[in-house]
């Protein structure tokens, strides 16, 4: 086999030293673990068993699809919970593979309902209150009526009420303790459940977000929970790519398309195999760096489909070769970074990492 044109290295044993971190932080509350898509693209089916053995038995996926490829990859008692609710004609898939539906309206409360009144027996869900994030939930409003009429839970058992911080990585958001007092004032006229609102950057608002769960995700990977602060997490990925082809250059050549990089002194550019269609963001051209031999590399011109180059004219001629690898994410350069350049986020950063890099799991829960 020949070797791989990129390579993305995922440190399992630093995602469960995260998902302890996190759990410790979190304590005496509970402490999930966020799995969606795809483990935020580091491989879900080799993330969530590695945080299964180092103790978590609580997962979160988006979609009924992605919980039945996971569960029977987690131990036997493990809870999963999909938060995507319980769609209409998905409600034999969910029971079948054991997948608790957060439900987000009243009109999937009622699906719910009577799908277990009609089996004859009680299904477990969760409880989407919206607290301020407008989005997926039910408004203080239904939620009231919920209240005021227990029959429409017929058959339900409520496992889990959760909502959602919209300012979480913002510590002195207002909006925060006022979702924190709304969501506890909310919760507090259901029937009585276990109860969920910091994700991971909640999670570092303080003990008052904790309640009985925390559900980190992108801290598991790597990600920085506090941003503007130093990562208190463990690194988890890095991210390379093959150099194609290293050229002299010198003005007035350009580079790329649209010709967006004016060469202004002799130099050259080393062409790597990574492009938009990897994730490589069109958005890095001529902002994005790369790393060799602990040297930052600049982008030079736009990311291409499937191609970047770089400015490698800093670095030595026979430390820049076609074959050897150039790191866009590691140590030196994380996905916040990348993210920063490429004026997104580093969940975005990650989950839209492509199909062709050759996916290498290093590492445990040990």
């Amino acid at each position: 086999m020949t070797s791989p044109l990129l390579r993305l290295t995922v440190d399992l044993h630093a995602v469960a030293a995260n998902w302890r971190k996190m759990r410790d932080l979190a304590g005496p509350a509970a402490c999930a673990a966020v799995v969606k898509a795809d483990a935020y693209g580091l491989g879900a089916a080799r993330v969530a068993p590695v945080l299964a053995a180092a103790g978590c038995t609580t997962f979160f996926v988006a979609t009924v699809e992605e919980g039945i490829a996971l569960r029977p990859l987690l131990p036997p008692g493990a809870t999963l919970l999909a938060l995507c609710g319980a769609p209409a004609g998905a409600e034999a898939d969910l029971e079948a593979h054991r997948l608790i539906p957060v439900l987000n309206s009243l009109e999937q409360v009622a699906v719910w309902s009577a799908y277990a009144r009609k089996r004859g027996t009680g299904l477990e869900a969760a409880l989407h209150l919206d607290t301020g994030m407008t989005r997926l939930g039910l408004t203080a409003a239904e939620t009231a009526r919920l209240a005021a009429e227990p029959g429409r839970l017929e058959g339900v058992r409520t496992r889990l009420l959760l909502s959602h911080l919209a300012c979480a990585d913002e510590p002195d958001a207002p909006i925060n303790p006022r979702q924190r007092d709304t969501f506890a004032a909310l919760s507090a006229a259901l029937p009585p459940a276990p109860r969920s609102l910091a994700a991971s950057s909640g999670t570092f608002l303080g003990p008052r977000y904790h309640f009985d769960l925390i559900r980190p995700g992108a801290a598991l990977y790597g990600l920085n929970p506090t941003p503007g602060r130093p990562n208190p997490m463990a690194a988890a990925v890095r991210l390379e790519a093959r150099i194609l082809q290293v050229r002299d250059v010198d003005t007035p050549m350009t580079v790329g398309y649209g010709a967006t990089h004016q060469i202004a002194r002799k130099g050259r550019v080393a062409t790597v195999a990574v492009g938009y269609a990897d994730g490589w963001l069109r958005s890095l051209g001529n902002r994005g760096h790369g790393v060799i031999e602990g040297v930052r590399v600049p982008v030079v011109g736009r990311i291409s489909m499937d191609l970047t180059t770089f400015d490698v004219s800093a670095l030595p001629a026979d430390t820049v070769r076609p074959g050897a690898m150039i790191e866009l994410i590691g140590p030196s350069h994380d996905a916040d970074a990348v993210a920063a350049e490429a004026g997104t986020i580093g969940y975005e950063i990650l989950t839209a990492l492509g199909r062709r890099y050759a996916r290498v799991h290093v590492g445990g829960a040990a």
